[in-house]
């Protein structure tokens, strides 16, 4: 991948001429000009082009070779952050999200009950698992199409829209169908055939950062659906596995920060699956509207001791609104809206 950085001089007919040169090796060219200078982004294999050869070019001014490994999602490709609007709701660019919900679907009861509570308290898109992934083959998995048929209608009977994990392949189409924002776990966050799948859907997908993947890994698995042609990623930092046993994770706030600089793609923070710990979820969730997230994303359950699934980390209703309004204070701060 290359930056190309015109002259002020540099005609329309100098632009077309450099674009069709690329072109004509098989790559994307993007126009990522700014308010002075006119800028090319070259995405593709240039690493056989000689930058010589492109200076000498007229209209050129100078070449730069982006040598991090992800490039679709590099801030040097796209200065300005990414905003992914879902039925009228927009993530990123100084919008603050709120996902709210269940760790899992259980019932019809509790999952209209729980959608009616966070929306009355400000959550926007309603989460819940309709397939788990779990460690232990004999935990409750899901109640997989049948949780998601509820999810459908606790999305007809409130109006938000829907984020649920994906875990195969072969629930591509029902999902792009069905669901508002697919949501890739962090189990499968390097499930590269699902990555590619998901890369050629016109759908927001909601990525969550592996187990214990470095910023860089994480990154690359949006790269992998953005170089199938799909943009609308959005990264969720979830706490990653380190030597510290008292807390289910190890929440990375940094990573919200490295990513910001490193990419342009909105990034929102689950502080419940991080933490594993309810008393923590709400001073996390306000630290990560402070640091800079772009929202949350938060389990909430009417009746978290029975629970089929995290229910230690799943806040009450109760708890939740509080949360809001807190955070809301926080966002006051640092200029953010919800």
């Amino acid at each position: 991948m290359m930056i190309i950085k015109l002259k002020k001089e540099t005609t329309t007919d100098q632009v077309e001429h450099i674009v069709k040169i690329f072109e004509n090796f098989g790559m994307e060219t993007r126009d990522i000009s700014g308010n002075v200078y006119g800028v090319l982004g070259i995405v593709g294999d240039t690493s056989k082009l000689s930058i010589r050869d492109i200076e000498a070019l007229e209209g050129v001014d100078n070449v730069t070779r982006i040598q991090e490994p992800f490039k679709k999602a590099n801030r040097k490709m796209q200065e300005e952050c990414t905003v992914i609007d879902v039925n009228g709701i927009k993530i990123g660019g100084g919008n603050f999200t709120i996902m709210a919900g269940p760790c899992s679907v259980e019932s019809r009861d509790q999952i209209l009950e729980i959608a009616k509570s966070v929306d009355r308290s400000g959550a926007q898109i309603l989460r819940g698992g309709a397939y788990k992934p779990r460690t232990s083959p004999y935990a409750f998995q899901g109640m997989e199409l049948e949780g998601l048929e509820l999810l459908k209608e606790a999305r007809k009977e409130t109006g938000m829209p829907i984020v649920t994990e994906i875990m195969s392949v072969e629930l591509v189409d029902r999902f792009v169908k069905d669901v508002d924002i697919i949501q890739v776990g962090a189990r499968n966050m390097q499930n590269f055939d699902l990555l590619k799948a998901l890369g050629r859907v016109d759908k927001p997908i909601l990525l969550k950062r592996g187990l214990s993947a470095t910023i860089e890994e994480w990154l690359m698995s949006a790269e992998y659906i953005m170089a199938g042609g799909n943009n609308k990623v959005i990264l969720c930092e979830r706490g990653i596995r380190t030597y510290e046993k008292y807390t289910r994770n190890t929440l990375d706030l940094s990573a919200v920060l490295a990513v910001k600089k490193l990419s342009h793609l909105p990034v929102i923070v689950d502080p419940s699956h991080a933490t594993g710990k309810r008393w923590m979820v709400k001073r996390l969730a306000m630290a990560a509207a402070a640091v800079g997230a772009d929202g949350l994303m938060i389990e909430v359950h009417n009746d978290p001791e029975n629970a089929l699934c995290d229910g230690a980390q799943s806040l009450r209703p109760e708890q939740f609104e509080d949360l809001v309004i807190d955070v809301k204070k926080i966002l006051e701060i640092v200029d953010k809206k919800m």
